[in-house]
């Protein structure tokens, strides 16, 4: 069954378990910052994606992303960055004191630090938002009761030179698929607000420095109903 975790105590409960790690986080120099909002739509808890532009240049165009960028010199730390970003790619002004806290760092293939910054944002409806089109083509949420069905999640395997090395996870059937650094700061936010609920696809001996998430998991099996490919 899926915790309250827009409830008052489930805030609480994941505030104080991300309380160290956030103190610890905020103290260090990284490269980029996004931001996970947790929302309701029409009383369903749910996450926050954005697909971004396809007129942007470089590899990542057209993916699904939450809201963030690149730090700033003038940021004053990585949630000043996440919360920038959000306002400038959504319009979407979000006080600090609504940030629960930071998830586990992740790292793209240039080795830099992404640190995602969880907050609750409240009721929101996705298509009141008026998105930066240059940076954004479309704002939409999943429900966090669709990303816990099964039948929703997939996994990638990864191996280099004949070698299995680790596995990711997928996230299928909404508007768009989820996968990505994306799709491991979606399964963090998950075992973090569905205890014992999500398994998580985060698996191998050879996965990337970053890519542990809050719990150990288990290699992954080859499963019916889940999709192996991207």
């Amino acid at each position: 069954m899926l915790p309250d975790c827009l409830s008052a105590e489930g805030e609480l409960r994941c505030r104080r378990l991300l309380a160290t790690a956030t103190a610890r986080l905020r103290a260090r120099p990284a490269s980029a910052a996004v931001l996970v909002p947790l929302c309701s739509v029409r009383g369903v808890p749910a996450l926050l994606y954005t697909l971004r532009s396809s007129r942007l240049t470089g590899r990542h165009q057209g993916d699904v992303s939450f809201p963030g960028g690149k730090c700033d010199p003038a940021d004053q730390d990585v949630v000043h960055t996440a919360l920038r970003e959000t306002q400038e790619e959504l319009g979407l002004a979000v006080p600090q004191e609504h940030v629960w806290g930071l998830l586990r760092p992740v790292y793209d293939r240039q080795k830099a630090t992404v640190v995602p910054v969880l907050a609750g944002v409240g009721p929101l409806d996705p298509q009141s938002l008026r998105p930066n089109s240059e940076e954004v083509d479309e704002v939409f949420a999943l429900p966090l009761a669709h990303l816990l069905q099964t039948q929703n999640q997939g996994y990638t395997h990864f191996c280099q030179g004949g070698h299995f090395r680790y596995t990711l996870p997928v996230f299928l059937h909404g508007p768009h698929r989820v996968w990505g650094l994306t799709a491991i700061i979606t399964e963090f936010a998950l075992q973090l607000l569905a205890p014992g609920t999500y398994q998580p696809r985060l698996a191998g001996p050879g996965q990337p420095r970053g890519f542990e998430p809050l719990a150990s998991s288990r290699q992954a099996s080859s499963t019916p109903g889940l999709n192996k490919g991207l």
